[in-house]
């Protein structure tokens, strides 16, 4: 142990001499969940929408004022009047308006004679976003508009209750979990792989070579080295990000307790799997042209940003044995649900293995020679 805690702290050393570093592991993952949180989570507001109504009847007004009810309460859009349709499609199509509802001229006619009436909405489908809230806004604006009597008190028709379990999940609480895992994920690959890449350019790692230690004890010492990089990254992540997400009671002893246990195996797991990538590289640029490739690879099918159920068949295969996956899914287990070990007991396993297989891998492949 007097051996493997040599290695540890001069690993832990130069971590502490180089700030950038430390920048770099624990605060930009900060920023990427801030940003991607705010710029994937909101509800599509404001959306400019030109009305042209070429009919001018009483049901026109009021399906229009309808429109304006929706753009003073929900904001989903917000409307602007045209006199014709052919403006509003130029504008349309350069980009000042994201839709058009034309209401043709026989509106009120069929909407009075029960003829089938109907309103156009043209929208910008390059935007799938925007044209998918229009669409919906519209739709469910349309229900109250078209029930010419009461309802009655009961109805004979089945309706669908939606009962949820859990508080209203924001995106930036959903992609928390991730954004931890991808924190580790940076760290571990500084320790786990450009640093020791750096010294074997150098020549540092000699003076390993020429010492009693064992390679068990090197890999060990490495791995642990940056796993308590890695560690305090996810401690970083964990606590800051929890209030920067504003996950409910985010100081709960027990929990960061368990967060605190899947943070240090899925530190372990990461840095031995990047050790075991690198343990006969020797060029220094390696390690930084795959670091983007691992990240997609890793990061994206582990569920982090969408649920893993809508991959394809070939994608689901690399979710099994992607590491993120399950550390992904047990930190969504205790922020988003703060259940108990027993829900990520699966993961903690799969994480162990996982370390174990890769370190005696990495030993089996890490050679003491020049």
């Amino acid at each position: 142990m007097h051996r493997i805690w040599a290695i540890v702290e001069r690993d832990l050393r130069r971590f502490r001499r180089s700030p950038t570093l430390i920048i770099v592991s624990m605060i930009l993952p900060l920023v990427q969940l801030v940003v991607l949180g705010y710029a994937f989570g909101g509800k599509v507001k404001h959306l400019q929408i030109g009305v042209v109504d070429q009919d001018h009847g009483v049901p026109a007004v009021k399906l229009k004022e309808m429109f304006q009810a929706v753009a003073a309460n929900a904001a989903t859009f917000d409307t602007i009047a045209y006199s014709d349709v052919a403006s509003a499609i130029a504008d349309l199509r350069n980009g000042r308006i994201n839709g058009v509802v034309n209401i043709p001229p026989d509106f009120s006619r069929k909407v009075l004679a029960g003829a089938n009436p109907r309103v156009a909405l043209i929208e910008d489908n390059t935007d799938q976003f925007s044209s998918s809230a229009m669409e919906g806004t519209l739709t469910q604006l349309l229900v109250p508009y078209n029930q010419t009597r009461l309802p009655p008190r009961l109805s004979p028709a089945a309706k669908l209750s939606v009962v949820e379990i859990y508080p209203y999940v924001p995106y930036i609480q959903y992609l928390l979990p991730g954004t931890i895992a991808l924190a580790i994920f940076v760290s571990a690959m500084i320790g786990g792989g450009i640093i020791y890449i750096d010294d074997k350019a150098r020549g540092l790692h000699e003076g390993y070579l020429v010492t009693p230690i064992r390679k068990f004890e090197l890999i060990v010492g490495f791995n642990f080295a940056g796993a308590a990089k890695a560690i305090i990254a996810g401690v970083v992540l964990m606590t800051c990000g929890s209030l920067i997400a504003g996950i409910p009671d985010p100081f709960n002893l027990l929990r960061m307790f368990r967060m605190l246990l899947l943070v240090i195996v899925t530190a372990l797991a990461l840095i031995s799997m990047m050790f075991l990538l690198m343990v006969r590289v020797s060029d220094p640029l390696v390690p930084r042209a795959i670091f983007g490739v691992l990240n997609t690879v890793l990061f994206f099918p582990s569920g982090a940003v969408y649920p893993t159920q809508a991959f394809p068949t070939w994608m689901k295969v690399i979710t099994v044995i992607d590491p993120f996956t399950y550390a992904v899914h047990g930190f969504k287990e205790l922020l988003l649900k703060n259940t108990g070990l027993a829900a990520i007991v699966p993961d903690l396993a799969y994480l162990t293995a996982f370390t174990v297989l890769t370190m005696v891998a990495a030993t089996m492949l890490f050679r003491r020679t020049l």
